[in-house]
């Protein structure tokens, strides 16, 4: 017996839930169901994303709504036009059987007046994002004043988005005497602070504990200096063969950038963002669902819409900025009980941030290494091997075996094996070789100070000495943002910034020296000039801020400065692009249109050290501080 039936479904959805697979209900499910279908009521639950939450309201609310009746009875308010695409087609599977019921999907980015030609028709369903809901409202294109049912689905991404103002104005413009039902992760003060205000005596159920992470998603963070955050990436996924992903960056820039790196490197990529037409995400999402893609770069906003089974690792390029929203993005993968891993990629100035998140999601982080170049190998050598034997024969190849074995007869199993896979894995091994390990050691989980964090030399870096310090409201994090704004570099092009009282140090790679000191010697800070030299000398010691264990400063002047000589770390430069796996397997040459499902690439990296022949460029990874400007419409 299906234990849908159990909940007080009619025979028209049962059909339709047997129609879609549905087994069993999720816990959201069989505790929100009952309740809803019992009586009209305000209610507010609490569950994480993949949970079964649209089901949850979804199945209710077709059960309630009276087909015969043309007008709008329910609107659901969701963040993103992928979430409301989504609930919109999912409600329309679940009243397949209901005859007369018209669910409207109301969404920037494509026409509102076909949009409102549709609600005209009939809708007694409206799915919208608050901000083009409040654009028809103003329109009189909508009338919502006599609705029956309001749905909130994920209330706080909605209100995280700044949508809290339009929330409040459409609510404003339902009758009281409706039903509210409010869905979330998570319960910040701004949820609560919408359901003490339009809820009423609302029933509350909770799926795990309040804020809580899903128990079918492990965590594991890696522990890399910022500038090698790329790399790591990319090693990460070659280290998992089978990976299916989806990777978070901050911001739409990053989340860009991050995708065309993948993508000339050779792995199956794609950003989605905000600033992707619609018909560009339909695309995008259309191949990850396809699985035409593997790693799905995306925003948090644009996330919001992924409804994708069996992702088996969520990726944090860069942690969010509200802890909060850690919970949404390891949602994405473990969901129908199955298992998943959110990985977070991490520098030092950032451990205090896993500490935090593991107090919100009540789960702790495993920290592991990133793998070595020859871990890798192996691991990708016994993947081949595999694919190999799980390989079906296409008897069309019995044609051309007899030549086959005439080249192939004097060589042993053993040998032939060996050459077979040594096609694939002789350049490979070769470039691992010869690729430093990028981890870091010593996983203390230490407060920031005043200074960058220095994890590793800056060999090949060039370190400037700036007539601005801490007297000028700077501290490193400040001043690093003042400089990549000034120069209009990449977040990561300027590191080991230490400010002291009266000035202070930071280095850049030696390609951006030009600039730094045309530009920045041009440039006056509330009336005085900046002044930048290079440090001469690079030599010494770590400091601390007392000047400890190096040099000491030999004096410094006001105005125009020398260049104190102050021991500065160097970074080495010299790590690759390339190297990593393509759907299961190595990539080889990097101008190769092909990819070979499930296996190595045909050509390794060229150059000395596995590179390109070409000079190596610098992978730009994008810092731990640059806050997004978050957009309602992305």
């Amino acid at each position: 017996m299906n234990k849908f039936e159990q909940l007080g479904l009619n025979e028209s959805l049962l059909k339709a839930i047997l129609d879609l697979g549905f087994e069993n209900p999720s816990e959201v499910q069989e505790k929100a169901i009952p309740l809803l279908l019992e009586k009209d009521t305000d209610m507010v639950a609490l569950a994480q994303t993949g949970t079964g939450k649209t089901a949850a309201f979804g199945f209710p609310l077709i059960q309630k709504i009276d087909a015969d009746n043309r007008n709008t009875q329910a609107l659901v308010l969701s963040p993103t036009r992928e979430l409301c695409l989504q609930i919109t087609n999912e409600l329309k599977n679940y009243s397949k059987y209901e005859k007369g019921i018209n669910v409207v999907a109301v969404y920037g980015g494509a026409s509102i007046t076909e949009q409102a030609r549709e609600v005209k028709r009939g809708a007694q369903i409206i799915v919208a994002t608050p901000g083009r809901m409040q654009d028809m409202i103003n329109r009189g294109l909508v009338n919502i004043k006599n609705i029956d049912y309001c749905v909130l689905d994920e209330a706080d991404e909605m209100l995280n988005m700044g949508f809290y103002d339009d929330i409040v104005s459409i609510l404003s413009d339902t009758p009281d005497e409706k039903s509210t039902w409010l869905f979330s992760a998570t319960m910040p003060q701004e949820v609560a602070r919408i359901a003490k205000q339009f809820m009423s005596d609302p029933l509350e159920i909770t799926v795990g504990t309040k804020n809580s992470g899903s128990s079918t998603v492990s965590h594991e963070f890696y522990l890399v200096n910022a500038r090698d955050r790329y790399e790591a990436l990319k090693r990460l996924a070659d280290a998992n063969p089978d990976i299916f992903s989806v990777v978070f960056c901050r911001t739409k820039r990053d989340t860009q950038a991050i995708a065309e790196k993948l993508i000339e490197d050779g792995y199956s990529a794609a950003a989605l963002h905000g600033d992707l037409s619609q018909a560009q995400r339909d695309g995008v999402m259309k191949s990850f669902r396809g699985r035409q893609i593997q790693m799905l770069v995306a925003t948090d906003v644009a996330a919001r819409g992924i409804d994708v089974d069996n992702v088996t690792h969520v990726v944090n390029y860069q942690l969010p900025d509200e802890i909060e929203t850690y919970n949404h993005r390891s949602g994405r993968t473990g969901r129908a009980g199955k298992l998943g891993t959110s990985i977070v990629i991490v520098t030092k100035s950032e451990l205090r941030k896993i500490s935090s998140i593991e107090r919100i999601i009540k789960q702790k982080f495993e920290e592991k290494s990133i793998p070595s170049g020859i871990e890798i190998c192996e691991i990708q050598l016994l993947h081949l091997a595999n694919k190999i034997k799980d390989t079906e024969v296409d008897h069309e190849i019995d044609n051309y075996l007899p030549a086959i074995n005439n080249v192939l007869e004097d060589l042993s199993k053993e040998e032939l094996i060996k050459k077979m896979v040594s096609v694939e894995f002789n350049r490979f091994i070769a470039y691992y070789k010869k690729n430093r390990d990028i981890s870091v050691s010593g996983g203390e989980r230490r407060e920031r100070g005043d200074s960058e964090p220095r994890e590793f030399s800056n060999n090949g870096a060039v370190r400037y000495f700036v007539n601005i310090g801490s007297r000028d409201n700077f501290d490193w994090m400040s001043l690093k943002d003042y400089l990549k704004e000034t120069l209009d570099l990449g977040r990561d092009d300027i590191f080991k910034v230490d400010v002291k009282e009266g000035f202070s140090f930071f280095n850049t790679d030696p390609q951006h020296t030009d600039k730094v000191m045309d530009v920045l010697n041009n440039v006056q800070l509330e009336g005085r000039r900046i002044n930048v030299e290079i440090s001469k000398n690079d030599g010494g010691g770590r400091r601390d801020h007392n000047n400890r264990g190096g040099r000491r400063d030999s004096g410094r002047r006001e105005g125009n400065f020398a260049p104190r000589r102050e021991g500065g770390f160097r970074s080495d430069r010299n790590s690759s692009r390339d190297g990593g796996s393509r759907e299961g397997g190595f990539r080889g040459d990097r101008n190769s249109s092909s990819r070979r499902e499930g296996g190595f690439r045909s050509s390794a990296p060229r150059g000395e050290n596995g590179g390109s022949d070409r000079a190596p460029r610098r992978s730009e990874n994008f810092g731990d501080n640059s806050r997004p400007r978050r957009s309602r419409r992305d």
